[in-house]
């Protein structure tokens, strides 16, 4: 057999520490180089920061060189931050040591949108290492486009998509509860809205975008709104303190897309509280397909989004490891599996 699929994990906060607690896991894999951004970590066994009964004999590091360098990854699972202009470096220097790419960045589901000079450069960059980018994670990544893409394939035609994620915002931590404006009043919400310091959900254009392209379809405009939901009671907050009555619980996010005619042709809409339960309402994925026929589909509750980034980040890389050079979305490769055996047996 093969030897082990090497794979080296930069980040080590809630979704960079799950990735490598599954990497952990799995048969055929083996974790060779851990990157973490804060000083204090360095040199400390990734099993300790973990709070693991046994040390894994991997150390973090914060010199991102030393790690591709010394580990020599097949595979590179970025979990470090949500924008390309972000991602780009730790992407470039990556493909530079001759590792493979899957990125958990919501603007790196569909670069091509938000960031195409970046987009261009990183595929560019790939198709001459022949090495293979992804970007991937539950949303964007999975629920509101690579499963409506997949749920498309039944229908003659197709007029229009809604589909809406309600999900529960507790258990993330305070970076994630701030971007959502979770915990504010009103006005001081929309101030953020204003600022960009409250951004809502990351990934609608993405998740837009990857949906036109695989239906033939043309986006004339892309029009987003956020809007405060207030709560009525109150509700434990986190990190972010006590939600009093009349203070903000999170943000419902709506994205519409609209074709040359100003017809609207997607609508996606995420509404993400804290504590939803908390005023009787219940979470879950909603998919409408409008068209020849229509389909709806639906899931409560929700699928648990830190989980489903965590395994598609370490279920693809088979499809990443046998995929063409370039940058790729979701909608370009076979669709994602759970590793249940040796994953070398999955590679060709």
């Amino acid at each position: 057999m093969k030897e082990k699929v090497k794979i080296a994990v930069l980040g080590t906060g809630h979704m960079g520490s799950g990735i490598i607690q599954l990497l952990l896991k799995k048969e055929g894999i083996e974790l060779c180089g851990v990157y973490g951004k804060r000083k204090e970590r360095s040199g400390q066994d990734v099993g300790e920061i973990l709070g693991l009964a046994n040390k894994t004999g991997v150390k973090i590091n914060h010199d991102l060189d030393a790690v591709l360098a010394t580990g020599k990854p097949d595979i590179v699972i970025q979990a470090t931050s949500s924008r390309m202009s972000d991602a780009e470096t730790e992407i470039l220097k990556a493909l530079d040591q001759g590792a493979n790419i899957i990125s958990i960045a919501e603007e790196a589901s569909y670069p091509f949108y938000g960031s195409p000079e970046i987009g261009q450069r990183i595929d560019e960059k790939a198709i001459q290492k022949g090495l293979t980018v992804l970007g991937t994670g539950i949303n964007p990544g999975f629920v509101l486009d690579l499963l409506i893409i997949a749920l498309s394939g039944c229908c003659f035609e197709v007029d229009r998509i809604k589909a809406s994620r309600v999900n529960d915002l507790s258990p993330y931590g305070y970076n994630v509860l701030t971007t959502q404006g979770v915990n504010m009043l009103p006005e001081d919400f929309y101030k953020g809205v204003e600022d960009g310091s409250v951004v809502g959900h990351f990934g609608f254009p993405e998740s837009m975008n990857m949906i036109a392209k695989a239906l033939g379809w043309e986006i004339e405009r892309i029009e987003q709104e956020r809007i405060p939901i207030i709560s009525n009671v109150e509700r434990d907050g986190g990190e972010v303190g006590t939600i009093k009555s009349g203070y903000t619980a999170g943000c419902k996010h709506i994205g519409k897309a609209y074709d040359k005619n100003n017809k609207l042709i997607i609508e996606l809409i995420h509404p993400q509280q804290v504590h939803p339960e908390a005023e009787g309402q219940g979470t879950g994925d909603y998919i409408e397909i409008y068209g020849t026929p229509d389909i709806k589909i639906s899931t409560g509750p929700e699928i648990p989004g830190g989980i489903g980034t965590i395994a598609l980040a370490v279920n693809m890389i088979p499809q990443v490891i046998m995929a063409s050079a370039g940058y790729k979305t979701m909608a370009d490769l076979p669709v994602p599996a759970a590793i249940m055996n040796d994953v070398r047996k999955l590679i060709k």
